[in-house]
């Protein structure tokens, strides 16, 4: 079996199951190989009755008090069992479709219980726990068991089972870091790295295997980051820009005056504009900063200057959003400029308007998503292109618009909080500039951490909020149940909040598996007002403005980075209104307390990047990963930033003066 064989080669793996395992990007057997785990099952120590009562997933070492009781629960048998700690503490464990549990579990006997709870208060229960002696769970506390990214169709356990095939076959993965780095940097192998990546035989062996993963990611990255970067340095400024008081004369008739590090960014790319060269500049600014109108003036001046300009959004909710704000700047401060919508879902007759006023130079500013990139549309002469959050604009996207014309200038911009100096090594190939101020008319965002037993309380604030008319956001880690992973879902929190609030509040969902058009008519709806709660996964991270929503409550929270979390509370505190966020923490873990203080205590992503770096240790690598347009298969900006560091010395080690390979090889790792 060789690494580009069709995954169909595995047994068990038919036409049918090739098709889901293409969703997940897997088509042969490398790719297999290279599809990672996201986490591993861990067998945690005990704790007490008293202690799990706090969390939602546990393990406690109990005995059992008396024969389980068997009750026919609708149309299925449940079986009911107590259970008391060594505190004398009891608590109730219930299995369904399990009536031999009646006949094979003798009281006295003692057993560790572990699985979700549920209820609330004294009503607290295992439901469906694993039943192990303490002997043998002792045993599996030794053991690592991989957690892969799933699919509709295909297990965790599954895909295990096939690499697992994989492996016993004895296929090869092709090295790829010359034998002097690897042998420099004392790296485990690569294809021993890839065996204990999925199946580790130890901790330290898995932390091995780790960092020369995300060390290879992070090299193979910034290789492409330097041959760009020494791409663009060559590059002159093609376009005859030049500076227009009528971008001042603009700013003058604003009712807000810009941040002074507003201010500091619009002359630097003002200067990038106009000057010999192209610009290829990163904006970072913390959510809610401002950079909306930085974008806006920058296409105002190319427009000034009779060329057109572009920006993309991640979703068509937030293109149609951004054209709208433009649209509505154009006409109230009565600016010559023409503003014109493109995206994927537009009817044919309109897109062709569309096409037609973009080719013609009826459009001074295009605003719209990935669609403006299409081999059909025809540019002008454009001269600026504006990428939102997710879209790191690469090589590829910039031959397609050259392709159409002159190479544009590039203006990046990004909310995701990264310390300044892992982004000058992420973000080499492009300049930086940063907006550290939020506009004084904000209101801070209020913040708290609390344990399961706030839920309802939780619950309820939010009900009175909507009678104030006003909305929520409740954010949850995973799509639907899952027998293998703990942790809230979309689907059945959204069942709960409907069960609880009945039909005086509108519960709607929203998850990355929906269909496009889908996801846009719920994010309208939301942002129509028409959607009081929407239960989300991270897909609303990078979403809509909706100045109306001013809660946001996140269970599970701590399994999320800061960064990211920070994010997603940036969806509220946009309007005139208090804005709140609720992390709720299910681990019951002191340490987790300890993370989300940190957000409870500041609202500066700055710092928050800051201090997830100095708490994210080495050994904490999986379950609390960031997301976003930099997101490794293994690698973890914030948990890896020591082998990022390294990696960034290793690629200026490994290459000459003149950018090239130093190292027999080294060509085919960009």
């Amino acid at each position: 079996m060789r690494a580009e064989d069709s995954i169909k080669c595995i047994k068990g793996i038919g036409e049918k199951t090739a098709l889901l395992y293409e969703k997940l990007g897997v088509g042969t057997v490398g790719d297999l190989l290279s599809y990672y785990p996201r986490s591993y099952e861990r067998y945690e120590e005990p704790v007490s009755i008293r202690e799990a009562a706090r969390m939602d997933f546990a393990a406690v070492r109990v005995v059992l008090v008396s024969t389980p009781s068997v009750v026919q629960g609708g149309r299925v048998p449940v079986t009911i069992g107590f259970f008391e700690d060594a505190e004398g503490m009891r608590i109730r464990a219930v299995w369904y479709r399990s009536p031999y549990l009646r006949s094979t579990l003798k009281p006295g006997t003692h057993y560790v219980l572990r699985g979700k709870l549920k209820g609330f208060g004294r009503g607290r229960s295992f439901e469906m726990p694993q039943l192990i002696t303490p002997d043998a769970y002792e045993e599996k506390r030794k053991s690592l068991q991989p957690i892969y990214p799933m699919t509709q169709g295909i297990t965790s356990a599954a895909i295990g089972k096939a690499v697992a095939a994989v492996m016993q076959e004895g296929c090869i993965v092709p090295e790829l870091l010359p034998e002097e780095i690897v042998s420099a940097y004392g790296f485990m192998e690569r294809n021993a790295a890839v065996s204990q990546i999925h199946f580790p035989t130890g901790e330290k062996l898995l932390r091995k295997a780790h960092d020369r993963l995300a060390f290879e990611e992070f090299f193979r990255f910034l290789l492409r980051v330097r041959k760009m970067k020494e791409e663009l340095e060559r590059e002159k400024n093609h376009f005859a820009l030049v500076r227009d008081d009528e971008t001042e004369a603009f700013l003058k008739r604003l009712p807000f005056r810009l941040t002074d590090a507003q201010q500091k960014t619009w002359k630097e790319i003002e200067e990038d504009l106009t000057g010999h060269h192209m610009m290829y500049r990163m904006v970072q600014g913390d959510v809610g900063s401002g950079k909306t109108i930085i974008a806006f003036l920058a296409m105002y001046l190319a427009a000034l200057c009779h060329y057109q300009s572009v920006l993309m959004a991640p979703t068509e909710v937030l293109a149609r959003q951004h054209y709208q704000n433009f649209t509505d700047m154009a006409g109230r401060y009565g600016l010559d400029i023409r503003v014109q919508l493109l995206t994927g879902s537009m009817t044919a007759s309109r897109k062709r308007e569309a096409l037609a006023a973009i080719e013609n130079h009826e459009a001074d500013l295009v605003v719209g998503t990935h669609a403006l990139i299409q081999e059909k549309v025809r540019y002008h002469d454009l001269a600026l292109v504006i990428t939102d959050e997710q879209h790191r604009f690469g090589v590829r996207q910039r031959e397609l618009l050259s392709e159409k014309g002159h190479t544009p200038h590039v203006l990046v911009m990004s909310a995701t909080p990264i310390p300044r100096s892992l982004a000058m090594i992420l973000y080499g190939d492009l300049d930086i500039s940063v907006i550290d101020e939020k506009p004084s008319n904000r209101l801070p965002i209020k913040n708290c951490v609390v344990d399961i037993g706030y839920r309802e309380k939780a619950w309820n604030f939010i009900r009175k909020k909507i009678g104030e008319g006003q909305q929520a956001y409740v954010i949850c880690p995973m799509v639907e149940e899952n027998e293998e992973v703990s942790g809230e879902d979309v689907i059945g929190y959204a069942g709960k909040l409907r069960n609880f609030y009945g039909n005086e509040v509108s519960v709607e969902i929203l998850h990355g598996r929906m269909p496009d058009a889908e996801k846009d008519r719920i994010m309208t709806e939301y942002a129509a007002g028409r959607i009081n709660v929407l239960v989300s996964t991270t897909v609303i991270e990078v979403g809509i403005d909706v100045p109306n929503a001013t809660v946001i409550l996140v269970e599970n929270a701590e399994r999320f980075g800061l960064a990211q979390l920070h994010q997603l509370r940036g969806r509220v505190g946009r309007g005139k209104d208090q804005s709140y966020c609720i992390l709720i923490n299910t681990s019951g873990k002191p340490e987790a307390d300890e993370r989300l203080e940190i957000l409870n205590r500041e609202n500066d992503g700055f710092v928050i990047a800051r201090e997830d770096l100095r708490l994210r240790g080495p050994g904490d690598f999986f379950g609390l990963r960031q997301s976003g347009e930099l997101a490794f298969h293994v690698a973890d900006i914030y948990a890896d930033a020591a082998l990022l560091k390294q990696a960034s010395e290793a690629v200026n080690r490994y290459l000459d003066s003149s950018g090239t390979a130093a190292v027999p090889g080294m060509e085919r790792l960009i």
